[in-house]
């Protein structure tokens, strides 16, 4: 097959009000080496940090993303317009403290997978 229209993506359910839909990945379309979900966090929004085995490159579209990087918890603030990428085996924390819901698409290489993500208890 030399392409394939993805006609709506995947919706995957998570606690916290969080909207994530895979379009890309292992989910929606069998994926393993790529993956890219377009995500809608609620204000308040916060998950466990993780350690991911994949690169993720966060797209800002709306809103902040308040993002905790490394042993030394650097603090990005990444606004709309905005992008970062976030190399494989670095301790991140992403989370939405502000009073407005943020939108981004992230994109994942290798595809995500929450074994992968190696987040913490």
């Amino acid at each position: 097959m030399t392409h394939r229209v993805i006609a709506a993506p995947v919706r995957i359910p998570v606690p916290g009000g969080k909207l994530i839909e895979e379009i890309v990945g292992r989910v929606a379309t069998g994926h393993t080496s790529l993956s890219v979900a377009h995500m809608v966090a609620p204000p308040g929004w916060g998950e466990p940090a993780q350690t991911p085995e994949f690169l993720e490159v966060t797209v800002m579209v709306s809103g902040t993303m308040r993002i905790e990087i490394g042993a030394e918890h650097e603090v990005v603030e990444l606004a709309a317009g905005q992008s970062i990428v976030i190399e494989p085996g670095v301790r991140v924390l992403y989370s939405n403290p502000y009073d407005a819901e943020n939108e981004y698409y992230a994109v994942c290489l290798p595809a995500f997978s929450p074994e992968a993500a190696k987040r913490d208890e």
